[in-house]
């Protein structure tokens, strides 16, 4: 079977906190924010993004989300983030260099992988970093 994304996407977030959302996961998956995933939030298009640090099954989640009172109450949205290859890296400081961008996506710790190509957009603060395969892009 095709491999799963490890996040999932909520929208329509305007009316839940991010501390709410955070509390509401919690609840829906018995995980423990911070240890068992993270939430970001990316208020300028009222979206949020989950991403597993433990390996659940992120479909059946998106189904308990979706059937949830509380997050119909929200009126929120879920579903799975896309997989992807390249990743954007924003507020990159002056004068870094791709070796050590590419070095800071490959850690483990960092939740990276090999990474086969890293674009510098110094005017930008920026980089577009593309990993050999999907899974060092979480």
């Amino acid at each position: 079977s095709a491999e799963t994304s490890p996040s999932v996407v909520f929208e329509n977030i305007q009316g839940c906190s991010l501390n709410c959302l955070r509390m509401l996961l919690e609840n829906i998956s018995g995980l423990a924010v911070d240890d068992d995933f993270t939430v970001e939030g990316i208020p300028e298009i009222d979206v949020a993004v989950a991403t597993f640090i433990k390996s659940i099954d992120t479909e059946e989640f998106v189904k308990k989300c979706s059937q949830n009172r509380r997050v119909k109450e929200f009126k929120v949205a879920a579903r799975l983030l896309e997989l992807t290859h390249s990743i954007k890296a924003e507020n990159i400081p002056a004068g870094v260099s791709t070796d050590y961008i590419t070095v800071y996506f490959e850690s483990p710790r960092n939740g990276g992988g090999p990474v086969s190509d890293v674009q510098l957009f110094p005017e930008e603060n920026s980089a577009i970093i593309t990993f050999c395969d999907h899974k060092g892009n979480a």
